[in-house]
């Protein structure tokens, strides 16, 4: 069985993964890179030497590939105290909390955002846009930050851990003793890795509070401290402000292309696709028919 950590609903049967899927449930993300958000992660490194040390763009949602695909992208890659900018709909529960102890054993540093660059007449500039959305499992991700940093324009929203394939009528459908087994281990586990990366319980009492059939609640600057997802202030914190690199909480100039955006967009249309499926399964086929070990 495949865990999931994010809104998912039919999107789960569409992209071929099993058919039970633990998911975290909420509303839909409105930014422009919405559709991004959905398809599995991508791993980019925005250069911007000699003027700064770049930092690396995750777009999109964890799948049971994601942690390899990281590990692909790092090698050859001196990643050390780089920043992660994140823009991200949640995904696979088990496969982010891997991903997420891979981030704090590098030291890296994270953020919402989304990478642009900036087309001007003193040529292309990369920066980082503060108008994202961090939701379910990315929340965790961003937690893995050994310094964290989120823009006031960005959204960082939670909901509950559920049974995906029951995300249509989440009151109405049958559970058993199996599934509510299933679910109390995961949140063991969650709660061992929020704990590890030094994360409050407030921040599992808000996800776990809001249910599939709710909204994601979006956490307010009060609930980014209570549930210390936020490190610093200070954007340079994680940033540095350099000539090339504005402040994440500043606009930029309208004139941009977006970074990793490289996936086959119309490789998720479907009629099918919902409000609530803002994320995937893992693809490549089936998934397990039994749960995931725990993550070491």
């Amino acid at each position: 069985m495949n865990l999931l950590g994010s809104s998912v609903s039919r999107t789960c049967a569409l992209l071929g993964a099993a058919a039970m899927c633990l998911a975290l449930f909420g509303g839909s993300a409105r930014a422009g890179s919405a559709l991004e958000r959905k398809t599995p992660m991508k791993f980019s490194w925005v250069a911007c030497q000699p003027n700064c040390r770049g930092w690396v763009s995750a777009v999109g949602i964890v799948t049971a590939d994601t942690p390899k695909d990281f590990d692909d992208f790092a090698r050859g890659r001196q990643l050390g105290g780089a920043t992660l900018v994140l823009d991200s709909s949640g995904g696979s529960v088990n496969d982010s909390i891997a991903l997420g102890r891979r981030f704090r054993s590098l030291g890296l540093l994270t953020t919402v955002g989304v990478s642009v660059l900036n087309h001007t007449p003193q040529g292309d500039r990369p920066n980082v846009l503060p108008e994202a959305y961090c939701e379910s499992m990315c929340v965790f991700l961003l937690l893995s930050g050994k310094e964290r940093y989120v823009p006031q324009a960005a959204h960082v929203r939670v909901h509950q851990i559920w049974m995906g394939d029951r995300a249509d009528d989440a009151k109405g459908a049958s559970y058993t003793a199996q599934d509510l087994t299933i679910v109390e281990r995961d949140i063991g586990r969650l709660a061992k890795y929020t704990f590890d990366m030094g994360g409050a319980g407030d921040l599992l009492s808000l996800s776990l509070s809001v249910p599939p059939w709710e909204e994601l609640h979006e956490l307010s600057p009060d609930e980014l401290r209570l549930t210390n997802l936020v490190t610093t202030n200070e954007v340079a914190e994680v940033l540095p402000q350099t000539d090339l690199v504005v402040p994440v909480a500043q606009a930029v100039p309208k004139a941009q292309d977006r970074f990793a955006s490289s996936v086959n967009e119309t490789a998720v249309v479907s009629p099918k696709v919902t409000k609530t499926a803002e994320a995937v399964a893992p693809t490549g086929g089936v998934a397990p028919t039994v749960p995931a070990q725990p993550v070491k």
